[in-house]
């Protein structure tokens, strides 16, 4: 898959210093992690599956699950069992652009996806794990692999941490290096770890304003730095973690001002495109989305297509970071130098790991053009009509 490969040729010249590049399923599997950017849950309840997946890779989604669990009621699972295998069946006849997991509740869900399917042609890129557990996870890993050695395909897994286990502080470590020791096992089938914010909030009765981003609910996040202590690692133990759900879509009457600045949208003549935003609550969302990447998570799980914009948006490299980290990667033997921008030292030691992070990202979602922003970028993504 290729990010913003469905924008015409002329608006990526105009954002793009390095256009991102086509990253293959069988490919680097880090690649293919950040490269999943914004994750689009679909219910799996949906008559139209298969034709809302190719509707949304056509928009730019490049990555998607068919949710069989949170959303899709008891009575409901065996027909959307159904629709899935549908669904992957119809896709094998003209895939989409973009990777297509399916979550499942129970490792039974998964074997029963697969035996419908029947053959590689129609099999989802992997499967989303929810409320994994170490035992859970080891098992259900195991028996992935023998799914995908017997048909023949890549199945990337996913696990979701979101379990009182983890939560709760006087568990959370011994669980974190049980399910460490676990997904190291599998390293070469996890292809990300997932954050459950939903369910974490829920243990304490708490649901977080639309005003507020996740980072304000501190028992949440106080979970999200032990996950990523534990398994963001980037020694060569850990794993990309993903950024937990935005789950809002609809304006509403505002408590606080909102969070995006004025200057940077007058700066490119967009402050209608501001408006419009902030209109929608997606000034929440960018907020979140950068105290995500400050936390040292990549991606994000979204519920509404309105929401990939702002996430892509925000993963794109910006020229000026992509010379910074040119400058730590090339530097040798260590040592600290000012940065062509005059605006920040540059150390090639703490800042390498960052470094070469960020241009693994810079070859997944692109660089910008010189005097390009991220107002331009997401501006082409999701401006209304008439404002691109």
């Amino acid at each position: 898959m290729q990010h913003f490969s469905h924008l015409d040729d002329d608006v990526r010249a105009r954002l793009f210093h390095r256009p991102p590049v086509d990253v293959p399923a069988t490919g680097d599997i880090v690649d293919r992690a950040l490269a999943l950017g914004a994750t689009l849950y679909v219910p799996a309840t949906r008559d139209d599956l298969a034709a809302t997946v190719r509707r949304r890779a056509a928009a730019g989604v490049r990555s998607m699950v068919l949710d069989l669990e949170d959303a899709v009621a008891d009575q409901d699972l065996d027909g959307a069992r159904l629709q899935v295998v549908r669904a992957l069946r119809d896709l094998a006849d003209d895939p989409p652009e973009a990777a297509v997991f399916v979550r499942v509740r129970t490792v039974d869900d998964m074997h029963r996806v697969c035996d419908g399917i029947g053959t590689a042609a129609a099999a989802p890129a992997g499967f989303v794990l929810p409320k994994v557990r170490p035992t859970v996870g080891d098992a259900f890993l195991t028996a992935v692999s023998d799914r995908a050695e017997e048909l023949g395909v890549p199945f990337g897994v996913m696990p979701v941490v979101e379990t009182p286990e983890v939560v709760h502080r006087e568990t959370r470590d011994e669980e974190l290096s049980a399910l460490r020791e676990v997904l190291s096992r599998h390293r070469g089938r996890v292809l990300a770890v997932r954050i459950g914010a939903t369910d974490m909030s829920g243990l304490f009765g708490i649901r977080r304003d639309r005003d507020l981003t996740i980072y304000d609910v501190r028992v949440v996040a106080d979970t999200i730095a032990a996950i990523v202590n534990h398994l963001g690692r980037t020694d060569g133990t850990g794993f990309v973690v993903t950024g937990p759900v935005w789950e809002y879509f609809a304006d509403h009457e505002r408590l606080f001002r909102p969070l995006l600045r004025q200057t940077p949208f007058a700066e490119h003549d967009a402050v209608r495109f501001r408006t419009h935003l902030v209109s929608r609550d997606i000034d929440g969302l960018l907020r979140e989305v950068a105290l995500d990447r400050a936390n040292g998570l990549y991606g994000k799980t979204v519920i509404h297509p309105t929401h990939v914009a702002a996430v892509h948006a925000l993963s794109v490299v910006t020229r000026e970071e992509y010379r910074d980290a040119r400058d730590v990667a090339a530097a040798a033997g260590g040592g600290v130098q000012a940065s062509d921008y005059r605006n920040k030292m540059n150390e090639s030691g703490p800042h390498r790991t960052w470094a070469e992070r960020t241009l693994r990202r810079a070859h997944v979602f692109g660089v910008t053009a010189d005097g390009v922003s991220f107002v331009d970028v997401m501006r082409a993504l999701a401006a209304p009509e008439g404002e691109r």
